[in-house]
């Protein structure tokens, strides 16, 4: 299920646009020069990574808890029916009952980002990657449920490391290119993004019921072997 990740990257690269756009035509690169453009471009997206490796490492961890906890297949289930209710009951992410802890937090982070986007240099170029994938946004959050799901610190961590590879390429073309999408097509485009998600939302519900299918629902003892590497070692000594 780690390629997920990088299906929803690459989907929601047009909502990245809305939400990341302003702040990827403020990133203070060096246009003068191509060489020193793209590097620091590279160093921009490397910051993203690491905080999406980051934040997908701790969850991954919470994920590795629930699966000790005995929760298993229920995992993936209930990460599968939560995307599911997120895109079709966005607001639950407006509401500031729910938000307005995370986006008090957040603050801080918005605070340094405004800061550094005043300053032309790679250091700051690298941290406004850093605290850019430090941003709430809902997209990042569907992309954390699967993390958990992951149940485990590194598979969470690469589940978001792709997830980051496929906001790259749109990212770097509005980057390099401004702002080459029209409104309407954007907004177009933003209506189709739902139904991809639905699906992915699916496939790790499928993926949580066992169902035996290879690839997309592995059957349950698969499916924990998987997430247990000693025990696969083991029953290989066995056999």
């Amino acid at each position: 299920m780690l390629w997920t990740a990088l299906f929803i990257g690459l989907a929601g690269s047009f909502h990245c646009i809305g939400m990341c756009g302003p702040i990827a035509f403020l990133i203070p690169l060096n246009r003068k020069s191509t060489i020193n453009a793209s590097f620091q471009l590279f160093i921009y997206h490397f910051g993203r990574l690491i905080s999406y490796s980051i934040i997908g490492f701790l969850f991954g961890i919470l994920g590795k808890g629930l699966y000790l906890a005995g929760f298993q297949q229920r995992i993936s289930i209930i990460a599968g029916l939560l995307i599911l209710l997120i895109t079709f009951f966005p607001s639950i992410l407006k509401n500031k009952k729910f938000t307005k802890p995370i986006h008090k937090a957040f603050s801080i982070v918005k605070g340094k980002l405004g800061m550094y986007l005043k300053k032309k240099s790679n250091r700051a170029i690298f941290f406004i990657g850093i605290f850019n994938g430090f941003l709430p946004c809902g997209l990042v959050y569907m992309a954390l449920i699967g993390s958990v799901a992951m149940a485990g610190s590194l598979k969470g961590a690469f589940f978001m490391t792709l997830f980051g590879l496929g906001t790259v390429p749109l990212m770097t073309i509005i980057v390099l290119f401004g702002n080459f999408v029209s409104i309407s097509m954007r907004a177009k485009i933003q209506k189709v993004i739902p139904y991809f998600v639905v699906v992915i939302g699916l496939l790790f519900i499928l993926r949580g019921l066992g169902l035996g299918i290879p690839y997309i629902s592995p059957s349950n003892a698969k499916l924990q072997l998987s997430n247990n590497p000693a025990e696969c070692i083991a029953i290989d000594k066995n056999n």
